[in-house]
């Protein structure tokens, strides 16, 4: 999630104007700007969620004493990696109305990585989960 915020999440290219949005975590901006066009909009929300994002992970990591906590850890790291994907959806979004209407943007790598992020979020509740359950079971052998 660290690196949602150094690279590009998407961008538009309109081959007509020679005009170029680029949204990054913290902005969304024209890369050719010329004379008259709109100032840079700026997108904080996506880079606060990334790092909240990054951050809660770290700390869930650091929690393998207590696995519950790590599962609690896991859903708000869930909610959060959601929340950075909709962010992404909806400056994306801002930006398709800014550049020619007709043509799409492109997704960069910046969009995708949140969505690895969510599938080892995910994979890792499901062993600690799974972790938890062996556990029990050999306590109840005792």
């Amino acid at each position: 999630m660290l690196s949602v915020v150094f690279v590009p999440i998407w961008s538009k290219l309109d081959p007509a104007s020679g005009q170029e949005l680029v949204l990054t975590a913290t902005k969304l901006t024209y890369a050719h700007a010329d004379a008259g066009m709109s100032v840079p909009t700026n997108t904080y929300a996506i880079a606060a969620l990334a790092l909240a994002s990054a951050a809660v992970a770290l700390f869930e990591i650091f929690q393998y004493r207590n696995r519950f906590t790590q599962l609690k850890l896991g859903v708000l790291n869930f909610l959060l990696i959601v929340a950075t994907l909709g962010a992404c959806f909806y400056y994306s979004g801002i930006g398709e109305r800014m550049l020619n209407i007709k043509m799409p943007g492109s997704y960069e790598a910046g969009f995708y990585l949140p969505t690895v992020a969510l599938l080892l979020n995910l994979l890792a509740n499901r062993f600690i989960r799974r972790d938890e359950q062996l556990v029990r079971s050999m306590d109840r052998l005792r």
